[in-house]
């Protein structure tokens, strides 16, 4: 499983002093990008290659509240691919204090070509990065 730390900001707080529900979905970006990267694919390559991930369904159930001062992780695991890998599922959890869970986040998702504006099969860095990709224990294959 792929997991990096995330720091609280004040401006990620809402009224209430905990995170901010918004905050939730750009640590779960942050996280997918940070993953993208290490393998390889930065923006700056996404941008030669223009292609590029778009979401189609964000979900966010909420288990704990986050209060400035916490220690967080996130992680992401794949949880289904088109064998062609043109379509994509993730799961992130937002741990805090190394054991807690506060969030789970699914995300569905393809890859878009930035030059024509339509869905697009990926290119081979993509399927290669997809192929040694963290995935969950329900992982599955879709048509």
């Amino acid at each position: 499983m792929f997991q990096i730390p995330v720091s609280l900001r004040w401006a990620d707080l809402d009224p209430n002093f905990h995170l901010r529900h918004s905050v939730y979905y750009d640590f779960g970006a942050t996280c997918r990008i940070e993953y993208l990267s290490a393998q390889g694919l930065t923006v700056s390559t996404m941008e030669q290659l223009h292609v590029g991930p778009i979401i189609f369904r964000e979900e966010a159930i909420f288990r704990k509240e986050v209060r400035l001062g916490d220690t967080l992780t996130i992680n992401l695991a794949v949880t289904k691919l088109r064998k062609d890998f043109s379509r994509f599922s993730f799961r992130h959890e937002l741990i805090k204090g190394g054991d807690t869970l506060c969030a789970t986040m699914h995300i569905d998702g393809a890859w878009l070509d930035t030059q024509l504006r339509k869905l697009t099969l990926p290119p081979q860095i993509i399927a290669d990065m997809f192929e040694s990709a963290p995935k969950a224990a329900d992982f599955e294959w879709i048509p």
